[in-house]
């Protein structure tokens, strides 16, 4: 990103406002008071170690999770307790770790699940913006999603999740078991979701990837947030690099 796109990106609107999130798994305390914002229109990007609590984080937004303590505001609207459908109506969706599609619903059906809640409107524009994103899903329209590449099935649940018709759209770990030049589609495809105006909060492990095109990012180390900078600082910061990005 240029310091242009990062400056502009930091002086939006606040869209989401996570505010010292307590979560736990039992007596396990996964979340030790995670506090993150995102600017509408901004790329953010949370990476750490497995079992840092990135996916737990994203689980809690969506209201799949509850936290024990804490809030979580989108657009001014405390969603802390309202259920993970009533999120997806409010603008927010979510592409889930391991893709979770339906595998013996075809590509189109699992797409028109993404659309759950707004199955009185005119669909045909939100598969027209899919089949322009991810080409191959037009051409596996019929097929059952069981049988589509590992790749395919990563577009589809993008491509799900972009049937809500998000103003925030969460990824988690897009790139996860893909081949490099997968991985380089990938990442080109949620920039252009980004710049067709939605915001977009990313986990991924790949943090060098994530980080270029990003505009900030936040490190979650054992459920807590350690550090938050832009992308580019934590690209040159040494802890991130040795830790996270492979080098010194």
């Amino acid at each position: 990103m240029s310091a242009q796109e990062q400056t502009a990106a930091q002086a939006g609107e606040l869209m989401l406002d996570v505010q010292g999130i307590q979560v736990y798994y039992g007596i396990i305390h996964a979340l030790k008071g995670v506090s993150l914002q995102i600017n509408r229109g901004e790329i953010v990007t949370l990476i750490g170690a497995n079992g840092a609590g990135k996916s737990t984080t994203l689980n809690t937004i969506s209201g799949i999770l509850r936290p024990r303590t804490g809030k979580i505001l989108y657009d001014g609207r405390e969603l802390t307790s309202v259920p993970p459908y009533e999120v997806v109506k409010h603008g927010l969706s979510q592409a889930p770790e391991g893709r979770r599609i339906f595998p013996r619903m075809t590509v189109r059906e699992n797409l028109e699940m993404g659309a759950f809640s707004r199955t009185r409107q005119d669909l045909k524009p939100d598969f027209e913006r899919v089949y322009d994103l991810f080409p191959v899903l037009k051409e596996r329209n019929s097929q059952p999603g069981g049988t589509l590449s590992g790749g395919e099935q990563q577009m589809l649940a993008m491509g799900r999740a972009l049937m809500a018709r998000p103003r925030l759209l969460m990824l988690d770990e897009p790139s996860m078991g893909l081949a490099p030049m997968l991985v380089e589609r990938i990442f080109a495809i949620i920039k252009e979701i980004n710049g067709q105006g939605t915001t977009i909060l990313l986990v991924e492990q790949n943090a060098n990837v994530a980080l270029e095109i990003s505009h900030r990012g936040y490190v979650l180390e054992t459920g807590e947030v350690v550090l938050g900078d832009t992308s580019a600082a934590l690209l040159q910061n040494p802890r991130v690099r040795e830790a996270y990005l492979g080098g010194t």
